[in-house]
């Protein structure tokens, strides 16, 4: 006699797993390196749906409301916004050198000459 294996299909929701600071920071550095300001954005909303969309909101100075919109699908928040709720969740961001290789072309790079002379002026002074 066989026996037939139901299919359950449940929901996952990685929220769930966010318990602790490091798989927090995992899971964020490893949103960082896919460079997708959507999926960020979604990251940082499983993130504050973990600790408490109500707690992170009053403790960014956001109303719930604000704070769901700031993270929702195709939105665009000012970036003070995106520092203010990852203050109120403890979460700074670090920079380190990128480890791709491809070299960008030239012409994609932001004409702002004078400012990067001195800027290159400034550092050589210092050195």
């Amino acid at each position: 006699m066989g026996y037939k294996m139901s299919k359950i299909a449940t929901n996952f929701d990685i929220s769930e797993q966010l318990d602790s600071e490091e798989m927090i920071a995992a899971y964020l550095t490893s949103i960082l390196e896919d460079n997708d300001y959507n999926l960020l954005l979604h990251a940082i909303g499983h993130i504050a749906k973990a600790r408490g969309m109500a707690k992170i909101a009053a403790e960014s100075g956001l109303g719930r409301e604000s704070l769901y919109k700031a993270l929702s699908e195709n939105a665009q928040p000012r970036f003070e916004t995106i520092m203010k709720v990852l203050g109120a969740m403890n979460i700074k961001l670090q920079c380190a050198p990128s480890t791709n290789t491809r070299k960008r072309k030239v012409s994609s790079v932001p004409k702002k000459t004078n400012s990067i002379k001195s800027v290159t002026k400034t550092i050589k002074k210092i050195a």
